[in-house]
């Protein structure tokens, strides 16, 4: 309770020119333009310095109108987006870590003499989970191999 207290009155003392709505936007915008559909391994270093500069500027600009004694949604829109800021470097570093086109996700290293997804089997088939480090600092990856029964793994054509 008391560490939730700390960061209303750290994002009310902020005073900025900025809803957090305008902040909200532009990550969605960075993580679509280069951690999104299609994604290389330039774009998701970029994306990475980029939500870093504008956590920085969030941190710095932020204005939440109205106070705390009542229920206030720009405090819990904050709140969340200081999380998302989280989220967002994740989904790039987790992105950067498998360097295959994977489901929907297409890397442009990673493509057929076809332009079609290709895929790395042996390198990549486990599952994921990062284990949350504390802020700034990286987190680690923990691997589960998987394992197929009844189903082959192969490449897929979408043409």
């Amino acid at each position: 309770e008391k560490g939730v207290k700390e960061k209303i009155a750290k994002l009310l003392a902020i005073k900025g020119k900025q809803s957090a709505t305008s902040f909200h936007k532009r990550l969605g915008k960075i993580l679509w333009d280069y951690c999104g559909m299609v994604r290389n391994e330039e774009g998701l270093k970029k994306a990475l310095v980029l939500i870093d500069e504008l956590e920085g500027e969030f941190w710095s600009d932020l204005c939440i109108p109205g106070s705390n004694e009542e229920l206030n949604q720009e405090i819990e829109k904050a709140l969340r987006l200081a999380d998302f800021f989280e989220v967002g470097k994740l989904l790039c570093m987790d992105a950067l870590n498998r360097k295959e086109s994977c489901g929907a996700h297409f890397r442009e290293e990673s493509q057929t003499e076809n332009g079609e997804a290709k895929r790395d089997d042996a390198n990549f088939s486990y599952v994921a989970a990062w284990e949350y480090q504390g802020k700034d600092k990286n987190p680690v990856l923990h691997k589960e191999p998987l394992h197929f029964e009844f189903v082959e793994l192969k490449e897929r054509s979408y043409k």
